[in-house]
């Protein structure tokens, strides 16, 4: 299978895809087309584990290229690193009203990201093979507190490739900054950007297409790549848990082949819903693809409006990894709605950078109102679902699941009301350990307010009786490794890299 540009003027291999991460004109790569799941092969995947499943789906886009042994393989690799049997357990929270929860953060760091960045070292490494490069390789990743760790972990140690993340420093959790900050590794580097998320992406993008610094990295014969969503072997693994989720619902005989669910998923930078659109548009039976958001509420304005307006101040919330105005993969959505016209996607992009919004056209809007239903929560409604579900049904969840039931709770209200017997289950996202955000979540579960976070662990666990996770626990007592701060200038950002890829012993003495 071939990838195109979301901007036009350039179609690479898979390989070719992943191993650029972002497409010579600042475009994503999209497939020149979806693949197929049929029925029959829907009742196939009841049999398999989850590897063998995600290695399935994976193998609609990669597999002839890369070849389905080793799909099998690398999947089976990556995902024996998570707890227990099932890698992305589905947990039934209400069977009356058909209320799912889908556990994605069972892996090494916590959160939803290990399962696409704990495979995409194997399919990375792959996609160098076959396109024949032999540099060095610079993996460079803004986050907004997940991806960042996550891509430490994935990569760390991997043999010719370096690591460097940037986050905005008073923009995540403190126990995700702890998460990134005592990173292990010999490849590694992290650093706290000033300012927000969106500053932070925006510097990261910059410098994918700023020539001074592609020479310099050239000179020293390293290929920068990205493992941020942008890169298609970020998301493509992401696919793979829609189509389990609705494997599961089959197999416990909660629906048939060809039923239809909703999924609800928390979302800022849009990558993990649009899997869920590309596992729709490849034949499973999703009804509606429910967006919610935070109090940085852009994307929920944008369905429900059709402009996309970011002339607005980035608010911090608690659920931090939401904390976006700029949502990357929204430009694969709507390249796709346009009809694939990719001069008039370059061109909103373009008034999106200069002019900070842009519109889409009435019959654009009335297409992914087909497909997408828009809420946002507040910080009220957020701790308010928490409270309420897990008084309800003792289950707990961290704050951008929160935001996800918050906003199914307005979703589930208007299908009442429109069709009081409409029972369409419905799969929540739950993205990340509640024990990653244990303040914020003890207050919404309590009221019991600590500052301390491993406080807040320990007076977690006593009201839930829910494990902690040894690795959240062990933050504790590592000293920081990373203090670095640098200004949200690409020409900081590039140096400090280049010393980093130079070889400078880490940490990197403190810029702020």
């Amino acid at each position: 299978m071939y990838f195109i540009s979301t901007r036009g003027g350039e179609k690479v291999t898979g390989a070719q895809a992943i191993a650029q991460g972002l497409a010579k004109d600042g475009g994503l790569f999209v497939p020149e087309n979806f693949p197929l799941v049929t029925n029959e092969e829907l009742e196939g995947m009841a049999g398999m584990s989850y590897p063998e499943r995600a290695s399935f789906i994976l193998g609609k886009y990669l597999g002839e290229e890369f070849g389905q042994d080793f799909l099998n393989t690398s999947c089976e690799k990556a995902y024996s690193n998570f707890e227990g049997e099932d890698p992305i357990p589905l947990v039934k929270v209400d069977g009356e009203t058909g209320l799912y929860v889908l556990e994605l953060f069972h892996g090494p760091t916590c959160a939803f990201k290990d399962i696409a960045l704990q495979l995409l070292p194997y399919l990375l490494k792959k996609s160098l093979e076959l396109t024949g490069e032999k540099k060095d390789v610079l993996i460079l990743a803004a986050t907004s507190g997940d991806t960042g760790k996550a891509a430490l972990e994935g990569f760390r140690d991997v043999p010719g490739t370096k690591v460097a993340v940037f986050y905005p420093d008073e923009g995540v959790a403190k126990m995700q900054r702890l998460q990134m900050c005592i990173q292990d590794g010999k490849n590694v580097c992290v650093a706290g950007v000033k300012g927000n998320f969106d500053d932070c992406q925006r510097a990261v993008k910059a410098l994918f297409a700023e020539e001074t610094f592609q020479a310099e990295l050239e000179k020293r014969n390293v290929l920068l790549t990205s493992a941020n969503s942008i890169n298609f072997g970020r998301l493509a693994p992401q696919i793979a848990y829609y189509f389990s989720a609705y494997v599961d619902l089959v197999t416990s005989n909660q629906i048939e082949i060809g039923d239809n669910v909703d999924f609800v998923v928390p979302t800022g930078n849009f990558g993990d819903i649009l899997a869920g659109w590309y596992a729709k548009k490849m034949g499973l039976p999703v009804r509606k693809l429910i967006c919610a958001s935070n109090r940085n509420r852009v994307l929920t304005e944008f369905f429900k409006k059709g402009v996309y307006d970011v002339k607005r101040p980035l608010m911090r919330s608690m659920s931090p990894s939401m904390d976006i105005l700029v949502s990357s993969n929204l430009e694969r959505l709507i390249f796709e709605v346009s009809g694939r016209n990719a001069e008039l996607t370059a061109n909103r992009m373009e008034q999106l950078k200069k002019e900070k919004t842009y519109s889409i056209t009435p019959k654009e809007r009335n297409l992914l109102e087909k497909d997408f239903y828009a809420g946002f929560a507040s910080e009220d409604d957020t701790v308010d679902a928490m409270y309420e579900i897990f008084e309800e049904y003792g289950y707990a969840m961290d704050t951008h699941t929160g935001v996800g039931l918050s906003v199914y709770m307005q979703y589930y209200n208007e299908r009442e009301k429109n069709d009081p017997k409409d029972r369409t289950p419905v799969i929540v996202l739950s993205t990340a350990n509640p024990y990653k955000f244990p303040q914020d979540v003890l207050y919404a579960l309590s009221g019991n307010d600590v500052k301390d976070s491993f406080k807040g662990i320990k007076r977690l666990n006593l009201l839930t009786a829910m494990k902690p996770p040894k690795c959240l626990l062990a933050l504790r007592y590592r000293p920081l490794r990373f203090k670095t701060v640098v200004s949200n200038d690409i020409g900081k950002m590039s140096d400090l890299i280049l010393r980093f890829v130079d070889g400078e012993v880490v940490p990197i003495p403190d810029e702020s």
